[in-house]
């Protein structure tokens, strides 16, 4: 996947979390990864180049531990986190909703490998492929409008129910015995 972020947010986002707490680089690169939900796994060659630039411009310090650097947010990096708060409380957020967008996503392509949805026993599909077909639309047209407003939340909320009221009045098939 493509860069996530322009080389000055990464910069800030980092100096952000050094704010919180000192940070090796591989622990900046894990604790991006778990507020992204998995979507950003920034590579060591990404996170360091960064951490050096911070030191450089005397936003961060470095304190050497055995083979290890432990990085820290200086005054002037404090700052510029003050500065620029908005901007990375928004950049947390939005990773955060994107981690959950790719979370959802993949329990609804997990649920479709295994041919059912989940608390089905798949049994009940066997014959019908025009359902699974229009279950399929109705689950794209879901992730599509996501994420909802609560107007839109309301709307959609009526629609299905409508929708399962008119499939609980079609009656039973009968059986021949």
């Amino acid at each position: 996947m493509g860069r996530k972020f322009a080389a000055g947010d990464l910069q800030l986002v980092i100096l952000a979390l050094l704010d919180e707490r000192p940070c090796h680089g591989y622990e900046l690169i894990k604790i991006l990864e778990e507020r992204s939900g998995g979507f950003y796994v920034p590579s060591p060659g990404v996170i360091y180049p960064a951490l050096t630039y911070l030191e450089e411009t005397g936003l961060a310090e470095v304190e050497n531990e055995g083979a290890k650097k432990l990085y820290r947010i200086t005054e002037t990096g404090r700052r510029r986190v003050e500065e620029n708060r908005a901007m990375i409380l928004q950049t947390f957020a939005k990773l955060e909703r994107i981690g959950e967008k790719m979370a959802y996503v993949k329990r609804v392509f997990e649920s479709d490998r295994h041919g059912a949805d989940e608390g089905d026993d798949g049994d009940f599909m066997q014959d019908g492929g025009d359902i699974r077909a229009a279950r399929m639309l109705l689950r794209s047209a879901l992730r599509m409008r996501y994420p909802w407003s609560k107007p839109e939340a309301a709307r959609i909320a009526a629609i299905l129910e409508r929708a399962a009221t008119e499939i609980l009045q079609g009656g039973r098939p009968e059986t021949r015995g």
